[in-house]
């Protein structure tokens, strides 16, 4: 198949996947506080929620590259797109069934269980749905195709708290603030259920079961990370893997900050605001939801460029989107029963995002360097700040992620030719900054150490290190960007 004539029902099979890591990333923030007060966990124990959701994806990723190398051929080559997307999709269908015992005996443990075995399964996923992704379509679009797809992840994200939070405490009106852990239950057995049927339908999807082989490409087409890196060199260093190329083991490093940053942000959010704000943690819901809607707004806001439209009607839906994205924030909490008007001036940052957006000029690096600026600002006034302020200040850094995983991913794949899947693999098996850096903001958090509000810091480090890597790969043209099978 052309990866450049995909029909669009395929990439809208494909993006739906996105959303269910999404739910189950964001709804870990939700079970973080309900069982850190359920059976007395302190705050770094009640990180090892996030901790071992996010290791999954490096065990998953060791396993791909193990077998692949075992088998000496690329596990998604031989077994093909669709089945690797459904294996994966049945794997984490088992992980949501130990849900069951979990709740049924308060057993932290099984929880644990639980959601390993989920990331597993979406590390599979992953490795096989975002070269996809890339892949399906103009190449020069492949970032902005991720943006779409990640747009539809944090409809996943903006849900899940609302959900989980619904199932355990009841609606707010109610003004339940018992937690019912059995309640927990019944939301991911119908989680599991939704792995299945989505299983059977990426089985006999038109989602594409090989992507073009690059073999010929030699990655001596595309920017180097250094401009005295020459062609001759760069065609010599594909011939020895993927770690030949800095923009993949500096790009591994990068994932790692990025969902180091993203995640801790969030599972430390109801920490704070129970801490600082006063917040019980039956309404710290619509916050932890918008922190995830902010990565939907910010990304739909990116996904404009992937469609084939108009430069007038791309302008419109570069205004228009994000604020649909809001309006599926502020709908969804409303259902739920939460009073939003607190929420109507985040609006005014919606249209700070647009401005920002258009100073990025579509450019992954400098919409990497742009975002990572703006979100070191809204950390440090988190840090001096108080109370409310600080709390919407941790919030915004959730706009200034949003496209930060398309900008990262594109850059570290590119150049990479035939050593794209597994160059993924590696990518993806960074994905357990989300539980390391979680863990250690989680640990620093404690009274006797930095506290929760100083914590914070741990999230200046990783953004600084994304500025870095996004000056470091300013030379690369990502214009030819290809997801090739090796």
């Amino acid at each position: 198949m052309s990866t450049k004539s995909t029909p669009a029902g395929a990439l809208i099979t494909l993006i739906t996947i996105f959303f269910f890591w999404g739910f189950v990333a964001a709804s870990n923030d939700i079970l973080i506080p309900v069982f850190k007060d359920a059976l007395s966990l302190s705050a770094g124990e009640s990180q090892m929620i996030s901790f071992c959701f996010y290791v999954a994806y490096t065990v998953g990723s060791l396993i791909y590259f193990a077998a692949s190398q075992i088998s000496k051929q690329d596990i998604l080559n031989k077994i093909g797109y669709r089945n690797g997307l459904a294996l994966g999709l049945l794997i984490s269908a088992v992980g949501t069934l130990l849900f069951i015992p979990a709740a049924n005996n308060a057993s932290f443990p099984l929880l644990l269980g639980g959601l390993f075995i989920v990331g597993l399964g979406f590390s599979l996923q992953q490795i096989a749905a975002n070269p996809l992704a890339i892949a399906m379509g103009d190449p020069a679009k492949g970032s902005q195709r991720l943006s779409l797809a990640g747009g539809i992840n944090n409809v996943g994200t903006t849900i899940g708290p609302v959900i989980i939070a619904f199932a355990i405490f009841g609606s707010p009106n109610a003004g339940s603030t018992t937690m019912n852990l059995e309640s927990v239950k019944l939301p991911y057995i119908i989680l599991g259920i939704a792995f299945v049927l989505a299983a059977l339908m990426f089985k006999f999807s038109s989602v594409p079961d090989k992507i073009d082989s690059a073999d010929t490409n030699d990655g001596s087409d595309v920017g180097t990370l250094d401009a005295h890196l020459t062609k001759k060199e760069s065609a010599k260093s594909d011939k020895k893997g993927p770690f030949s190329y800095p923009q993949l083991y500096f790009g591994m490093i990068a994932i790692f900050m990025y969902v180091g940053v993203e995640v801790s942000t969030a599972s430390n959010l109801p920490d704070f605001m129970k801490q600082a704000v006063g917040m019980p943690s039956s309404g710290i819901a619509p916050y932890v939801s918008l922190f995830w809607a902010s990565l939907m707004i910010g990304r739909w806001t990116s996904a404009s460029g992937a469609f084939n439209v108009s430069n007038s009607v791309k302008q419109i839906l570069n205004l228009a989107l994000p604020f649909v994205a809001f309006l599926i924030f502020l709908f969804v909490n409303s259902i739920a029963g939460h009073e939003m008007k607190d929420f109507y001036f985040y609006a005014a940052f919606i249209v700070l995002l647009i401005v920002v957006d258009r100073l990025s000029g579509g450019k992954p690096s400098r919409q990497l360097m742009i975002y990572s600026v703006f979100a070191i600002a809204a950390l440090i006034t988190g840090i001096f700040a108080s109370g409310m302020i600080s709390a919407w200040a941790f919030i915004l850094v959730g706009l200034f992620c949003s496209t930060l995983w398309p900008c990262i991913f594109t850059l570290a794949i590119t150049g990479l030719g035939r050593h794209t899947n597994e160059g993924s693999s590696f990518l993806i098996m960074m994905i357990m900054g989300g539980g390391v850096v979680s863990l250690i903001q989680g640990k620093l958090a404690e009274p006797h150490l930095l506290g929760i509000q100083n914590s914070y810091w741990v999230g200046v480090v990783c953004f600084i290190y994304l500025a870095f890597y996004a000056w470091k790969t300013r030379n690369l043209d990502t214009s030819n960007t290809q997801a090739a099978a090796h």
